[in-house]
């Protein structure tokens, strides 16, 4: 008979605290497992666990895809007013499509996994916040036949204990904080560099990756694990074509749009202290956003006219939320940008429309270029159409068969 096996992990604000669940009467080994998450175009997600098992000699040939099954809980980390709305929170068995040891002799259960499923997401989205936040992750493992050692013996196991999350591409950028307090998530490339410098690319989050407020939840996570915007100038890829660069991801305390000449100086003032402790070229800093980031990428370029070798606004916001109140960017600004600009865009974006934004803004940005997709699709699966900065962070976008970042790599200052 199955013997379930419990443990609940709180992931607020970083922390993670473990609380095991021993199966009463059996003795054995305690087992702690990872949650492996892969950040796909549409988010996070844990594809697979890994069981530290290496030190108990498990014979391969006693895993199947049925020896364990796991339960998966995801909660929000702050509370839900009464009426409120959280995607996406799930309560669900997770479909275990393979059990194998890794090179090291642990365990590895692959999970079932894909964009667009429910149930495996590591983030949450508050309708009232319009934010993501990170949510309480709480997977349970329940074994459902016994465990052979090499030498034929039986395996016994008195309880699984999840420890965190691990995603190395997310792993990879380190926690920092500016003097003035925004949060920030910075990639440092390999080696040195040669002489002159590195590159840095700025990325911009779009509105759902800021701070929450009121509640304050202010995490410094959501920003590399709800797209790849950031992450894809961080891959072997990217690296090859900038010859190496940096790849800082500040954190808005809210919506850039809601404060955007307030908020340069604050990403100006991380900028410059990165210049001033890592080997970057000043000639060769790059921003890039999405949707309110995208704003935001415009906006730098509007205040600090010198500071960027090349500007990637997605689906940017310029036109004015509210119906005839005044634009986020003036006429005025967009003609008077002199930073080289790639815009993108779908023509099925409904959240930030192309005609009055991206279009607008390419017709008035002097030498601007433009990549105008009639829908988001990537892997033949259809996103919404605001989405289109997954093009950008699988380097699609391209020009008379040059694309963007061989583009941004080629620019100086």
């Amino acid at each position: 008979m199955a013997t379930p096996v419990h443990r609940r992990t709180v992931l607020a604000a970083g922390l993670s605290l473990p609380l095991a669940a021993r199966a009463p009467g059996r003795p054995g080994a305690k087992v702690r497992f990872t949650l492996d998450a892969r950040v796909l175009d549409g988010g996070e997600q844990v594809v697979s666990l890994t069981l530290d098992t290496a030190r108990l000699g498990i014979d391969p040939s006693s895993l199947t895809p049925g020896t364990f099954a796991v339960h998966a809980r995801a909660t929000s980390p702050i509370p839900i007013a009464p009426g409120d709305l959280i995607f996406s929170e799930y309560d669900v068995d997770r479909t275990v499509t393979a059990a194998r040891l890794n090179r090291r002799g642990d365990i590895v259960l692959d999970l079932a996994h894909a964009e667009g499923q429910v149930g495996g997401g590591t983030l949450g989205y508050i309708v009232s916040r319009s934010r993501n936040v990170r949510l309480d992750l709480d997977y349970t493992i329940t074994q459902n036949a016994p465990l052979l050692r090499r030498d034929g013996r039986p395996v016994p196991i008195a309880a699984f204990v999840q420890g965190g999350l691990a995603n190395p591409e997310v792993d990879a950028f380190s926690h920092h904080v500016s003097r003035s307090g925004m949060k920030y998530r910075l990639f440092t490339p390999h080696g040195h560099g040669g002489r002159g410098g590195r590159p840095l690319i700025v990325w911009l989050h779009g509105g759902g990756e800021g701070a929450s407020l009121p509640d304050g939840y202010y995490d410094n996570e959501t920003t590399l694990r709800a797209n790849r915007g950031a992450l894809g100038f961080a891959t072997r890829e990217a690296q090859r074509i900038f010859s190496g660069a940096y790849v800082v991801a500040p954190q808005s305390t809210s919506f850039w749009m809601a404060d955007g000449p307030g908020f340069a100086p604050l990403i100006e003032e991380i900028i410059t202290d990165l210049v001033r402790r890592h080997p970057i070229d000043r000639r060769r800093i790059h921003v890039a956003g999405c949707s309110n980031g995208g704003y935001m990428s415009l906006k730098m370029t509007t205040t600090y006219p010198r500071l960027f070798a090349t500007s990637v606004p997605v689906c940017g916001v310029v036109a004015s939320l509210q119906p005839g109140g005044p634009r986020l960017i003036t006429d005025a600004e967009l003609a008077g940008i002199t930073t080289p600009t790639w815009l993108v865009t779908s023509r099925d974006d409904t959240t930030v429309p192309p005609e009055p934004n991206t279009i607008h803004a390419h017709d008035l940005i002097p030498g601007s270029l433009m990549t105008l997709y009639d829908q988001v699709v990537w892997n033949g699966y259809r996103f919404n159409g605001h989405f289109s900065w997954i093009y950008l962070g699988r380097n699609d976008p391209s020009v008379n068969g040059t694309h963007v970042w061989q583009w941004m790599a080629r620019r100086r200052r």
